[in-house]
């Protein structure tokens, strides 16, 4: 029994800094979930809309602050604060402040993983053999291309794309760039869909998100995540060592 305690010990003081940030995450999600829904953004708009009039520096700040905290405590909700952005703020500069809150929260996870576990992790990484050395290799020298497809991608979780760099060894620098600009599609478009809320919200309805698999809006960011991938294809049509 003694050794069951030891052993459980020497895990939490080993692992206290990721132990932690799980903690933070899942108490952040606990805490804040239930509050990023069109329910709410429609029974609070006059509101906002009000204080956004009388104070435009002050609301551009405090959404983009909202935007960074929501993004860093990893709530569910990311994608009513794309529609809040543009919907107080139109679709520009609505899309750059939505960009730039998702961005700031995505590199404190990202700072937040490296500093609790992603060093360990990469380093376990680099000493391995076979199939997952060679997935670690392929990404380290394609990474402004898996950066930007991470991101251009649809099906991947927002969370699971600021957490995958933190492991490998990605520089903040370019983890910041890639966000920025690989969010832009999808933060272009929910930032138009938010710009037309108002008038939505007259009528009673709720916006159409299916509007983002249209013909029109897919393929080219589908185009966009071809063109990312592209490098990579290259090297392993060429034979060269790759993912």
């Amino acid at each position: 029994m003694q050794a069951f305690f030891t052993s459980v010990f020497r895990i939490l003081v080993d692992y206290r800094a990721p132990i932690l940030l799980l903690m933070f995450v899942a108490s952040g999600s606990y805490l804040l979930q239930g509050y990023l829904n069109f329910d709410s953004l429609q029974e609070h708009r006059a509101i906002l809309v009000e204080f956004r009039d009388a104070n435009y520096l002050a609301a551009v700040l405090l959404f983009i602050l909202f935007y960074t905290l929501f993004v860093a405590f990893s709530v569910p909700g990311g994608l009513v604060l794309s529609l809040t952005g543009g919907f107080l703020f139109a679709t520009f500069p609505g899309v750059f402040y939505n960009m730039l809150g998702a961005t700031l929260g995505a590199s404190t996870i990202f700072v937040a993983a490296r500093w609790g576990f992603g060093a360990n992790l990469a380093a376990t990484l680099e000493n391995s053999e076979g199939l997952v050395k060679r997935i670690k290799d392929g990404v380290d020298e394609n990474q402004w291309s898996m950066l930007f497809l991470i991101r251009l991608i649809p099906g991947v979780p927002f969370f699971l794309a600021n957490l995958v760099p933190s492991f490998l060894d990605v520089p903040l620098r370019r983890f910041v760039i890639s966000t920025f600009f690989g969010i832009f599609p999808g933060a272009l478009v929910f930032s138009s869909i938010g710009a037309g809320l108002g008038d939505i919200f007259e009528r009673g309805q709720t916006p159409d998100l299916a509007v983002v698999w249209e013909p029109q809006i897919i393929l080219p960011i589908l185009g966009l995540c071809l063109l990312s991938a592209l490098p990579v294809l290259l090297k392993v049509l060429r034979g060269n060592k790759g993912i």
